[in-house]
């Protein structure tokens, strides 16, 4: 009875359960610091499993239709609704599993490094409020099957991300970071807004898969699709839109930034949804597939060449960041350019559009291993200069391995996890534009070139005076960054088991429209 029921309301549960321990993290957090530290590695433990659950159940039985207060399991329509789906509904098919996914495993591995790497923090038990509430949001809006639930889920992490942004405050600077980004993100949020005014006004509904059903693609339909990639680039931090990525990922605390990323990985997954889901069969493939693809080779360009002469080391992580975007967007952007010629899609396009989505998991391993070893050397020498560091290799060994380990998969060398998707997306691309593909491989050279040289300033050299006494990270730390290091190995070792198993279902969900609509209109 008790496993029937799990199994049903998973989906409402993967939101409930973080929801509620982000309410009751206050109160519980006044008790002592380690129930503080039970309650949130216990929340977002269960959190996690019931993500993998959720995962496990997409994979295996097909999408997970749920429907908030219905009581009929699936019955998106009620009779009497006039064949519009009324309530809420989530509607998580292999896509959005895939991105649960991704959710589940940074988050657990950063809640994890956050007991050792942010207990020096005051007023912990707000920080960890906005957290759990940042992971409700991003869980919410990767499987909401509803347009403005997905704007109301996507302004909750605005609000909770420009507030863990400020909470080291920084003498002021990561303040002025986090209003920088809340008020792009309500620039966004704004336009994303517009945009789903402009679609219940002519379709009467906010459903995805109503909407989709009965898309029409008129001129208002063609602004609305603007104002969404707009605002959705903007949130993912994809060039020329990027500008609140520098700040926002240097000056917040490290296990944030870590988080950052894959909030804006839930964007790019909203910009990918909207694309093929709501719009799909009616769009102008190849153009509306050139401006991503444009997009894609700005940030790659922009982002690693403004990472170059950095020398604050989360800075010039930021604008990898932004670089590593640029290859999601490209191999996705192939894809839908080539969308409407069945024999390019079968020959390169669905291998552009899988290389694009396992990026994304990818990325989100090594960028959040990256992160968390900047966060383990500013932990312990509490600076961000790479001028000021040197010879930290003698006494922080794990934390100098694990950060190779990420470097060289951000750089995209064998056998690590980076290699595996960029091949697909180098030979993919090749076969669409041979000059996309050689710039996206110069990319990963210059970003080789980039982390040389931070792998030789921070740990090279004899140690600095300064330095002598520096230890090692706690193991709290180290244990979050080894899953991450142990899951990019696996990945890089194993990359067609994954291919398989994981990206290529949701890429086949991704474009398979027909399928998402039935499973709502037809009650599945």
């Amino acid at each position: 009875m008790i496993t029937d029921f799990l199994l049903h309301h998973t989906p409402a549960l993967l939101v409930a359960v973080p929801l509620l321990g982000a309410f009751l993290t206050p109160i519980i957090g006044r008790i002592s610091p380690i129930v503080r530290k039970i309650w949130v590695m216990g929340t977002m433990t269960l959190t996690s499993a019931i993500a993998v659950l959720l995962v496990y159940l997409v994979y295996t039985r097909g999408t997970f239709v749920y429907v908030f207060g219905a009581l009929t399991p699936g019955l998106a329509i009620p009779p009497d609704s006039g064949g519009i789906p009324i309530r809420i509904i989530f509607t998580v098919d292999p896509m959005g599993a895939f991105m649960d996914l991704i959710v589940a495993v940074v988050g657990f591995c950063v809640i994890l490094y956050s007991l050792s790497g942010d207990e020096k923090r005051t007023g912990l038990h707000y920080f960890y409020t906005l957290f759990l509430l940042l992971i409700t949001s991003v869980l919410g809006m990767v499987s909401t099957g509803d347009l403005f639930n997905f704007f109301v889920f996507i302004e909750i992490s605005s609000l909770a991300s420009a507030g863990l942004v400020a909470f080291s405050v920084e003498q002021g600077r990561a303040v002025e970071a986090g209003l920088k980004y809340f008020m792009i993100s309500t620039m966004g949020g704004i336009f994303l807004l517009f945009a789903i005014g402009i679609l219940y006004g002519q379709y009467n509904a906010l459903n995805i898969a109503m909407i989709a059903e009965r898309m029409q693609f008129t001129s208002l339909d063609k602004i609305a699709l603007v104002l969404m990639v707009v605002a959705l680039a903007m949130k993912c931090g994809a060039v020329p839109l990027h500008f609140w990525t520098p700040d926002a990922y240097s000056l917040a605390p490290s296990t944030i930034t870590a988080m950052l990323v894959v909030v804006s990985q839930a964007s790019l997954y909203g910009l990918f949804r909207f694309v093929f889901t709501l719009y799909n069969l009616t769009l102008n493939y190849v153009t509306i597939g050139w401006v991503i693809i444009i997009l894609g080779v700005l940030s790659m360009v922009i982002g690693v060449t403004m990472a170059i002469p950095q020398k604050d080391v989360k800075r010039l992580m930021a604008y990898h960041a932004v670089s590593q975007t640029g290859y999601m967007l490209l191999g996705v952007g192939v894809g839908l350019a080539v969308l409407g010629n069945q024999a390019a899609l079968d020959t390169y396009g669905f291998i552009a559009i899988e290389g694009g989505l396992f990026h994304i998991i990818n990325h989100a391993l090594y960028k959040g291993l990256l992160f968390l070893t900047a966060g383990a050397i500013i932990y312990r020498i509490g600076t961000r200069d790479l001028n000021k560091m040197g010879g930290l290799g003698h006494s922080m060994k794990y934390t100098m391995i694990f950060f190779m380990i990420g470097a060289l998969a951000i750089a995209g060398i064998p056998p690590f996890n980076g290699f595996a998707s960029k091949l697909l997306i180098y030979e993919s691309v090749y076969l669409f534009n041979p000059l996309l593909a050689i710039i996206a491989m110069v990319v990963s050279i210059l970003t080789l070139a980039s982390f040389v040289k931070v792998f030789h300033s921070i740990f090279m050299g004899p140690t600095l005076p300064e330095y002598s006494k520096v230890r090692e990270a706690p193991p709290a730390m180290l244990i979050g960054m080894g899953i991450l290091a142990v899951l990019i190995i696996a990945f890089g070792f194993f990359p067609q088991l994954v291919v398989d198993s994981l990206v290529a279902p949701a890429a086949h969900a991704l474009i398979n429209q027909g399928s998402y609509i039935s499973a709502i209109l037809g009650g599945a």
